[in-house]
Formats: C-alpha cells, sequence, structure tokens
C-alpha cells in the first residue's frame, strides 16, 4: 500500500467508546453515561467510515472514482474486497448515526445506544482488516 496510514485515531475513539460502553452498561439508569456512548459512537462511526475510505482509495488505481461513490456504493465496495461483513449492518450505522441529534427523545437515544452497542465489534474488525492491509 502507497503511504502510511495512521489509524491510531480510529484505535483511539474505538477502545474510548469500549471504555463508555462497559462503564453505562453497569450503570443502566446512568443517563449522561448513555450520552457519552452515544457521542463516542458518533465519532467512532465517522472515523471509521473516512478511514475505510482512506484505505480503498489507497488501493484504487482510480482515487477520484472512489471519492465519487455514494456512501452504500462504498460500503459495498467495502464488502467485495472483504473489509465489511455485514453491509446491512453499516446502512444501519448511519441511519442511526444520522439520528443522534434527535437524542433528547428518550426512545431514540436508547435505540442509538443499542446500535453502538452492535456497532462496536463491527468497527473493530473492520480496524483490524484495515490494520491488516496497511501491514501488508
Amino acid at each position: 500500500m502507497a503511504g502510511p496510514i495512521d489509524l491510531s485515531s480510529l484505535r483511539k475513539a474505538l477502545d474510548s467508546l469500549q471504555r463508555g460502553i462497559i462503564r453505562a452498561t453497569s450503570a443502566p439508569e446512568d443517563e449522561e453515561l448513555r450520552d457519552a456512548v452515544i457521542q463516542r459512537f458518533e465519532y467512532s462511526y465517522e472515523l471509521s467510515w473516512k478511514m475505510l475510505k482512506l484505505v480503498i482509495e489507497v488501493e484504487s488505481a482510480t482515487p477520484a472514482a472512489v471519492d465519487a461513490l455514494s456512501f452504500r456504493d462504498l460500503i459495498r465496495e467495502a464488502a467485495e474486497r472483504g473489509m465489511v461483513a455485514d453491509v446491512e449492518a453499516w446502512f444501519h450505522y448511519r441511519y442511526q448515526r444520522n439520528i443522534t441529534a434527535h437524542t433528547y427523545d428518550e426512545e431514540k437515544a436508547a435505540a442509538v445506544f443499542r446500535t453502538a452497542l452492535d456497532f462496536l465489534p463491527d468497527a473493530v474488525a473492520l480496524l483490524s482488516a484495515l490494520e491488516a492491509r496497511i501491514d501488508a
């Protein structure tokens, strides 16, 4: 792979998300911990797909074509390359990320929190796949 790609920010974000989940699940009545997990989910999700896109661009013969892909097509491309296992899950993560502005709604906040729990292992798997490609 051409040029070094630094995944340390994604690794730190996922570690932070994991720590937040551990604390929040041990105190489920604590709304502030839940909200912290939601915020950590937001930036971990953003870093995940942006790093994914960067790696695909670097690997591509035509980076501009990758830049022109829609989010859905980017995730499908990642799946074809073996970087993402469950395309529909990543579509769901995006949907949930987009409703985080409405987490003042208890039901929505609870749904996004549950999504963060599902997201973490998929994001960790993505990080491992990206690291394997970079180190190859």
